[in-house]
Parts: C-alpha cells; sequence; structure tokens
C-alpha cells in the first residue's frame, strides 16, 4: 500500500510526496480510511509510530476539499489539543509541509510565547489551531477563539492530558464546541480515564489499536546497569565514552538533578544541554534546536521531554533515573528507534530501585538483559525482599537515617 492509494486531493498528494513518505505506517493505514470517511475514531499506537500524520493528512484534505468545492470556511474549522508546548510545535511544523499547498493557516497557541503573535495569527484567517489547554481557555476566556464552527477536533496524546490533570479543561473546551462534528482521539495507552472520556465525547468510534498495549518499539535493545548511588554519574561518563553513542537523552527525574548532570557532562568535554519545566520556552526551544543540530551530543531532560518530541535520530536513551510508572518508562525510551529504526536504551539502576525495576519488567513480560561496565560495582538489584508490614524497633531507622546522602539523591 502507498500514499497514493488515499483518495487524497492532488494538492495534499504533492505535499505527501515532497515530506518523503510513500508508504504509510501501519497507525496511518488503519486510521486514515475512517476518518476520510468522516468516522468518530479512537486510536492507540506506540511512541513514534506515526500518529501525527495520520490525522493531519485527513484534517488537511477535509478543509481542502470544502474550499475547493466552493464553500466559503471561515474561523476555525478544526481544533488540535495536545498536552506540552514541545508537542504542539512539533505538530505545527508537520501541518505546516502537509498544508504548503493547500493555503491552509493553523494558528500555535501555547503558553510562554507572545499572546500578541497568537492573537494575530488568529484574526488573520487561521483555520486550525493546534494548542495546549491551558492557554486556549485563556483564548476563549478574552473572545479570540471561538470553537463553534470547529467540526473537525483532535485529542492527541490523550493518556498524557489526563496524567497532566488537564480533564477539567478539555471538558470545557469540548463543550463548547459544535456537537456535530468529527472527533478522533489518539493515545499511546488507554486506561480507563481515556476510555470514559472517549465514551463523552465520541459517537460510535471506529476503534483502532496498533501493537502490543504497554510494549516499547521492538527494534529497542533495552539493558540494566546496576550501580550505586554514587557511583551514577561516573558511570555516565563512562557510557558516554562509547563510540556507537552519537546521541543521546538522558532522563533524570528531577529538574535539579537534569541540571547537576548536564553540569557535570559539560565539566567533563560532552556537548550537553538540560531541557526541563523550569527552563524558558525560548530556552526550551533553543536547547532542541541546538540537539537537532548536533550541536549538543546529549540532551538531559525530565519526562517533559518524554512525550511529543520528535527528534530524528537518536541512538540512545539513558534512563540515570527509572521513573516511577512503567508507562512512562515506555514513552522514554519512545525517543530512539523512531519509525522503525533500531536504537538502545540503558537504565542506571540501584538497589534503592528494586521495586521499581520489578514493576517494570512485570508490565513487559520480561526480564531486561542485565550488563555490567568494566571498573564498576555491580550491586544485586534482583527481585525485591517481601514487604515487612510492622517494625517494632526504632534503632534500625535511625541507622537509616544517619547513612550519608549521595550527591544524586
Amino acid at each position: 500500500m502507498s500514499f497514493s492509494d488515499f483518495s487524497f486531493s492532488p494538492e495534499l498528494q504533492q505535499s505527501i510526496r515532497e515530506r518523503g513518505y510513500r508508504e504509510p505506517t501501519p497507525i496511518q493505514a488503519a486510521a486514515i480510511p475512517p476518518a476520510l470517511e468522516g468516522r468518530d475514531l479512537v486510536a492507540m499506537a506506540e511512541t513514534g509510530s506515526g500518529k501525527t500524520a495520520a490525522f493531519l493528512a485527513p484534517l488537511i484534505d477535509d478543509i481542502h476539499r470544502r474550499r475547493g468545492g466552493g464553500h466559503h470556511v471561515m474561523g476555525i474549522t478544526a481544533l488540535v489539543l495536545v498536552p506540552t508546548r514541545e508537542l504542539a510545535a512539533q505538530v505545527h511544523r508537520e501541518f505546516g509541509m502537509l498544508a504548503r499547498h493547500s493555503r491552509i493557516r493553523a494558528a500555535l497557541i501555547v503558553g510562554g510565547e507572545s499572546m500578541n503573535r497568537q492573537l494575530q495569527e488568529l484574526h488573520h484567517g487561521a483555520h486550525v489551531i493546534i494548542a495546549c489547554p491551558g492557554r486556549l481557555i485563556d483564548h476563549m476566556e478574552r473572545g479570540s477563539a471561538r470553537l463553534d464552527r470547529a467540526s473537525f477536533v483532535v485529542l492527541d496524546e490523550a493518556d498524557r492530558m489526563l496524567d497532566m490533570g488537564f480533564l477539567p479543561q478539555i471538558r470545557r473546551i469540548m463543550n463548547a464546541l459544535p456537537r456535530e462534528r468529527q472527533t478522533m482521539m489518539f493515545s499511546a495507552t488507554m486506561p480507563p480515564a481515556v476510555a470514559q472520556v472517549a465514551r463523552d465525547f465520541l459517537r460510535n468510534p471506529e476503534r483502532v489499536s496498533i501493537g502490543e498495549r504497554a510494549a516499547p518499539p521492538s527494534t529497542i535493545r533495552q539493558t540494566i546497569c546496576a550501580v550505586t548511588l554514587d557511583n551514577k554519574g561516573p558511570m555516565l561518563l563512562e557510557i558516554l565514552k562509547r563510540r556507537e553513542i552519537d546521541s543521546a537523552i538522558v532522563f533524570t527525574r528531577t529538574r535539579s538533578r537534569a541540571d547537576r548532570v548536564s553540569r557535570l557532562l559539560v565539566r567533563n568535554g560532552i556537548r550537553a544541554v538540560a531541557i526541563h519545566g523550569d527552563r524558558s520556552q525560548s530556552q526550551r526551544n533553543a536547547a532542541l534546536a541546538g540537539f537537532r543540530k548536533g550541536s549538543y551530543r546529549v540532551m538531559v531532560a525530565t519526562d517533559v521531554a518524554a512525550r511529543g518530541l520528535d527528534i530524528p535520530d537518536v541512538s540512545h536513551v539513558i534512563n540515570f533515573d527509572l521513573p516511577d510508572e512503567p508507562e512512562a518508562y515506555i514513552h522514554r525510551i519512545g525517543r530512539t528507534a523512531r519509525m522503525g529504526k533500531s536504537g538502545e536504551a540503558i537504565s542506571l539502576v540501584t538497589p534503592e530501585e528494586r521495586g521499581t525495576l520489578g514493576r517494570l519488567e512485570r508490565t513487559l513480560g520480561r526480564q531486561l538483559e542485565r550488563e555490567e561496565v568494566a571498573g564498576f560495582e555491580a550491586p544485586n538489584i534482583a527481585a525485591p525482599k517481601p514487604v515487612t508490614l510492622f517494625r517494632s524497633s526504632s534503632p534500625a531507622r535511625r541507622a537509616a537515617g544517619g547513612r550519608r546522602r549521595s550527591s544524586w539523591a
């Protein structure tokens, strides 16, 4: 099957060819036909599978055909709702490439950027809004973003939006939309809360699921390196000496630790930059642009970068800290092996993280490969011992509290 098999307009087909797309990915092949039929859609697929083009191509085709059919298209006719500024920017870039021959314009509505610029885009004939919930509601309250004519709606990364607490905003936005509309929801996982949103706001949707639930791409080699807390920094430096690591994203648990790890790498001659929620939008944009261009070999990130960043050719993902939830691990390592390419994920795991590792391996259904790094002690990180429900003596707790705190704690 090729993209030419879809009944897209000639203008969109030209943009698709110029974009370099030839054969649709599985999620695109499954989602585009019902979308072109005007059906509501719930689609679940692993990260990096090509979901963005799967909803943008039908959206652009729908608006373009209505314009070409003599319909006078005024105001906002489509809305794409996403959880993060970085994902919104990525969707906006992809929209620009796919809509280049259709004269359809999109406004990027996100926090941390100029409100005046966004007002100008809205007032100068935008047909599509690509937005994060919070800033979109700001515009709705000002009266600068009217959604009463939006007949095509996409909720992208729906599970992440709910994880970030956006459910009240999503309900408010969806209630402001016309009752007669086409709604598409894309998600990497389908927890009960996402399923409930689908029941509340979609009408008899087509359901598409590609790949196994909670499973990373099979093209990622996943390894675990056992390490003591004090040796995490030195082990990371040793791993980054490997020649095969062309570019890497290093994930940390907290913003402060991302800064500390970034400074450690820079002090040791590694071109690195940190990205997290405490950085301004301009700083985050500059970090991403520098990493994409190769100005930085390593990007140190919190989970703000685990979803929605389409950065090609990331050879390695390194978990300096394991995330608490297995789903977050899957989204993190999905930053490598994009669009069917191969990649590697390395996790530095301390004995204190044994419980987290156990939950992760139970979710994945297998034990991850262990790897020793030369020159470093490999402590025991086997499955945790049974939980002790009651402890009557306090000296043990005092002893634990008196241990020297690692610089990485």
